[in-house]
């Protein structure tokens, strides 16, 4: 009788190579002050320049249009000695820059009133002022430069005043009342930047509660029309009472106030 032959054992198999772990990439180089300025001249135009001017501009410029230094920004991140760097280096373009990538929370008081006595592009103090109000002297630099002999940081205050009417759904609102009484009573003796930045800080106050926009558009009718010389711009002076309207409109049934949309918004000094 044939014997069937026993079946060999199968060998054991050679464990299947592993696939190498996946890299981290690297984080990218940090740019250096001297490579910003490169790339910032790079990035200027003649023509630009002239529009910086125009808007109050003073100084050494390159002319960067805001779209590129937002990339700049986007591939930055907040660098605060950065921003220090290019804020000392006097450059309007650089310190457009700084603003949009400084840490809130690490500027000093001393720091807030300096950029805020040097910068002379009057059509980006808001960075300013958000700067202020996104950081912890918000509150303080409000009555300060409100109350300051400086006619610059008067005008940076009212500014605060409308960041932190966004900003601050907690800020106090007899205080906004009280600003509000006091536009009403002195806004058309005041100078004419100051003007202006008192009319926006009135609109930004009438889209921080319902109560307040009542009040707001009560006295943005007494006060009437409010007459800005902008120079050589486009810009227009809002008005008020039709501003505020449209801010309750854009919000909507989505948000209980214009404010609480902006706050949803996040920095404006970044995505502006």
């Amino acid at each position: 009788m044939t014997k069937t032959p026993a079946t060999k054992p199968a060998l054991p198999q050679p464990a299947a190579a592993k696939a190498p772990a996946a890299q981290s990439p690297a984080p990218a180089a940090r740019l250096t002050l001297a490579a910003v300025m490169g790339l910032l001249e790079q990035l200027g135009s003649e023509q630009t320049r002239k529009t910086w001017v125009r808007h109050g501009a003073q100084g050494p410029m390159f002319g960067v249009l805001f779209g590129e230094l937002f990339k700049l920004m986007k591939r930055i991140g907040v660098d605060h000695e950065l921003a220090r760097a290019l804020w000392a280096t006097g450059n309007v373009d650089a310190r457009n820059l700084a603003m949009k990538i400084a840490d809130p929370l690490a500027m000093t008081s001393d720091e807030l009133d300096r950029w805020a006595l040097e910068y002379e592009m009057g059509m980006c103090g808001l960075y300013i002022a958000s700067l202020a109000a996104e950081g912890p002297h918000g509150a303080a630099k409000v009555r300060e430069w409100l109350s300051s002999p400086h006619e610059r940081l008067r005008g940076e205050g009212w500014t605060l005043l409308g960041r932190l009417s966004d900003l601050d759904e907690t800020f106090s609102e007899a205080e906004l009342r009280r600003r509000v009484a006091e536009i009403e009573q002195t806004i058309h003796a005041a100078p004419n930047v100051t003007r202006s930045k008192m009319n926006q800080a009135l609109i930004a106050i009438g889209g921080h509660s319902p109560a307040l926009r009542e009040a707001v558009l009560a006295a943005a009718k007494r006060i009437g029309p409010v007459t800005v010389d902008h120079g050589d711009t486009s810009c227009k002076t809002p008005n008020a009472v039709e501003y505020v309207a449209k801010m309750w409109e854009r919000a909507g049934k989505k948000y209980p106030s214009p404010a609480a949309h902006q706050r949803s918004l996040g920095s404006m000094r970044r995505r502006c």
